[in-house]
């Protein structure tokens, strides 16, 4: 089918296209620059001129598609609430363009959206909540309006997704650690962080295109959850800097807008998602990635 994929020269985007060009399927890449118009190109994708902020360019490519995959985000974290928002009128925009089609729109949200009993794994049962206190609800509130609206919405919660280069919040963690001088976690270390291998998201991606499944939740999860101090432990030595613990207002004054996020135990199961799709993750995990990305 024809797939209009926002955020196609992005992280995930980017591994996506093949994977999609792969299978059959032909892709609209949503691109704002000349260079990624050319890489799209490249690619063997279409190229279609646009941006989050241009409602009208999004409700076009959705409309001159069968499906769209919704990847793109605003990763300004230093404004979380409002990229979150902006998020929320993407979505609409793009199930207007979609609006009298069968085929599915796949938007993208975080496995903490799952998160409903402490210590306990986040789990594709449970759907959408006006009063969950993660911001990034609002995208799944957008999904399911749009679902009430007779749109094919599917959900696709991320972990931290990663490769040797990137990989998620912990990407501005390190950027942080450099400029201070040490890695830091929060009290015992003991939070957990739900990790996946970039090439197997975008598998998912395809495979949750393919089942067209009605309102379906999806966990893009390889490994539940990795512990924050086994996390500072490898980047420690891997860059050569001191690991230290940190109190609550410690962490506050030290990771600033990234405190809420250290804070959080985020452990979460795929087990429905591997089960239902056949989804095996094959690659590396979030700590080999690390240890290659610093040279251990």
């Amino acid at each position: 089918m024809k797939v209009f994929l926002t955020g196609a020269t992005g992280f995930i985007g980017s591994v996506l296209v093949p994977e999609l060009l792969s299978a059959g399927h032909e892709v609209l890449g949503l691109t704002r620059s000349d260079g990624g118009a050319e890489a799209l190109r490249a690619a063997g994708a279409q190229v279609h001129r646009g941006d989050l902020e241009d409602l009208d360019s999004l409700r076009q490519g959705a409309a001159q598609s069968e499906a769209v995959i919704h990847t793109a985000f605003n990763h300004d974290f230093t404004n979380f609430l409002a990229a979150c928002e902006q998020d929320r009128r993407v979505i609409q925009a793009l199930s207007e363009g979609l609006k009298g089609k069968d085929g599915p729109l796949l938007i993208t949200s975080g496995t903490g959206i799952g998160n409903r009993e402490p210590g306990q794994p986040a789990l594709e049962k449970y759907g959408p909540d006006p009063n969950h206190p993660h911001p990034r609800a609002a995208s799944e509130l957008a999904g399911q309006a749009a679902l009430d609206a007779g749109i094919n919405v599917s959900i696709v919660r991320l972990p931290q997704v990663h490769d040797h280069h990137k990989q998620g919040l912990l990407t501005p963690a390190i950027e942080l650690a450099q400029r201070t001088g040490k890695f830091a976690y929060l009290g015992d270390g003991s939070t957990r962080w739900p990790a996946a291998p970039v090439q197997d998201v975008a598998r998912l991606y395809r495979l949750v295109l393919e089942r067209g499944e009605r309102g379906s939740r999806w966990n893009a999860v390889a490994e539940e959850g990795i512990t924050s101090k086994e996390i500072a432990e490898v980047l420690g030595q891997g860059l050569g800097l001191p690991v230290v613990s940190l109190t609550p207002a410690e962490s506050q004054q030290h990771f600033g807008w990234l405190a809420p996020f250290m804070a959080m135990d985020m452990l979460a199961s795929s087990a429905y998602t591997r089960a239902t799709l056949n989804w095996q993750p094959t690659g590396p995990g979030l700590i080999s990635d690390l240890k290659k990305m610093t040279g251990l």
